[in-house]
């Protein structure tokens, strides 16, 4: 038997293999669904299950992870430089890789906390979030109805198409493949006569953080360990380092590395409204004793001339997703 399932409502029931690719009507709300092979269709959700699972428990291993006292090394020995996949590598998140980092904190009274899962790119985080940042003009305002959704509890997204272009509807049913691929989305479906896509997104902590804002520090955090492996640079960063100062106070670092020289750099990572935090961040820059060129503000979807011209105006250093690297370029 073949396997009927509702889009709308999910009512579920059996029906005769003959009707297998089709759609029908549901019984019980009256929408259209679709009909599948009924071990495709298990094969598919065991799947589903097994990658939940895998989250969940890698999300456990996080919350009971605790940092142990790190052997100091040099900053030139933070990273062997060798013949390493950046998508698929563990090196980031070794402790002598940030220990340089740990030290810099501690010499200024800063006690510095590093989550060493936040470094490694086993996963799929890193790829989707190049993809994200890559094509951010286009696929943007999906990235933020994405995160509008989950913050609502929901876990399905209606994309409307007819108010984008051609080739704008190509980049989005594009993304839409690569979310279902990398399974940060469980079902997308392409009504074509309806011009819409439904997209079923994964209830999961993790995958929520990631849309809600993680994958503009991993877009970072891949571009410049990128640049550092392409320029033969032994540099030692970390991602969502937690501080606490003398003064009992806390904050959270998106973005930090050491360059040879051993001077700081910074980089904050935002979308959308952000004025309202110009200040924030220039106390943080006083606090760390950051210069205003190596503490970066990267706002997605921020016009070029916008930040140049807030450069100007502000103690910080604005730039965008494509301006980004070609600031830190200039710079080494």
């Amino acid at each position: 038997m073949a396997i009927f399932k509702c889009n709308a409502c999910h009512h579920i029931q059996e029906t005769s293999n003959q009707y297998i690719g089709k759609k029908a009507q549901c019984p019980k709300c009256k929408e259209k669904g679709d009909i599948y092979n009924t071990i495709s269709y298990i094969k598919e959700l065991t799947e589903q299950y097994l990658l939940q699972k895998k989250l969940l428990d890698q999300q456990a291993e996080e919350q009971t992870s605790t940092e142990t006292d790190l052997d100091v090394l040099e900053i030139h020995d933070a990273i062997p430089i060798d013949n390493y996949d950046i998508h698929n590598t563990d090196i980031f998140s070794k402790k002598d890789h940030f220990a340089p980092i740990i030290k810099w904190f501690n010499q200024k009274y800063i006690q510095a906390t590093v989550d060493p899962k936040m470094m490694d790119t086993r996963g799929y985080f890193d790829e989707a979030a190049i993809y994200m940042g890559t094509h951010y003009k286009i696929i943007g305002s999906i990235i933020q109805q994405i995160k509008y959704i989950q913050s609502k509890n929901y876990t399905t997204v209606k994309i409307v198409l007819s108010k984008y272009s051609k080739e704008e509807i190509k980049q989005i049913l594009d993304f839409c493949k690569k979310l279902h691929q990398f399974t940060f989305i469980a079902r997308y479906t392409h009504v074509k006569k309806d011009n819409i896509i439904y997209l079923t997104i994964q209830d999961i902590p993790r995958i929520k953080n990631f849309f809600s804002g993680m994958w503009m520090e991993w877009f970072v955090f891949v571009k410049l360990v990128t640049f550092f492996k392409n320029n033969d640079l032994n540099l030692p960063i970390v991602r969502g380092a937690e501080l606490t100062f003398q003064n009992k106070e806390k904050n959270e670092l998106d973005i930090f590395f050491l360059n040879n020289q051993d001077a700081p750099f910074c980089i904050e990572c935002k979308t959308g409204e952000f004025r309202q935090d110009l200040n924030k961040y220039f106390e943080l820059r006083k606090k760390l004793g950051i210069k205003k060129e190596h503490f970066l503000l990267c706002v997605f979807g921020l016009e070029r001339e916008q930040a140049e011209s807030l450069t100007t105006m502000y103690e910080i250093t604005l730039v965008n997703e494509t301006t980004l690297m070609e600031y830190i370029e200039a710079l080494f």
